[in-house]
């Protein structure tokens, strides 16, 4: 299946947001939760991923650090901030009322049309 960007692109965010929210991590390790929560139907590239985080840190959702791997090799760790969570319970709000609006629309769909009274 393939996931349109624009639908990514919103995601994005609050996505990243959750992940470090479950605790620091680092780009790669950011990119392998993302495959692991949407079982491999989201491909996200460093090219995607790092100015987003970038553009976070500049938000201040998010701060990074220097620290070193388990093979003694530099990385880049990211770690969400307080304006980090506020701005992710925001977004879990808002992406609350869009997905109950999907539903709602979706089940809509599903039922047979209403025969409007006089014209049936």
């Amino acid at each position: 299946m393939h996931i349109e960007k624009d639908l990514v692109a919103a995601s994005s965010t609050p996505l990243v947001l959750g992940i470090l929210a479950e605790g620091e991590s680092y780009g790669y390790a950011i990119l392998k939760r993302v495959d692991e929560l949407s079982e491999g139907r989201m491909r996200w590239t460093d090219g995607m991923l790092y100015p987003l985080l970038h553009r976070l840190e500049r938000l201040g959702y998010v701060r990074s650090s220097w620290g070193t791997s388990d093979v003694g090799r530099r990385r880049k760790h990211y770690a969400i901030t307080p304006a980090g969570r506020e701005a992710l319970a925001e977004r879990q709000q808002q992406w609350s009322v869009v997905a109950d609006a999907l539903k709602q629309v979706w089940q809509a769909a599903q039922q047979p049309p209403a025969v409007a009274e006089g014209w049936a």
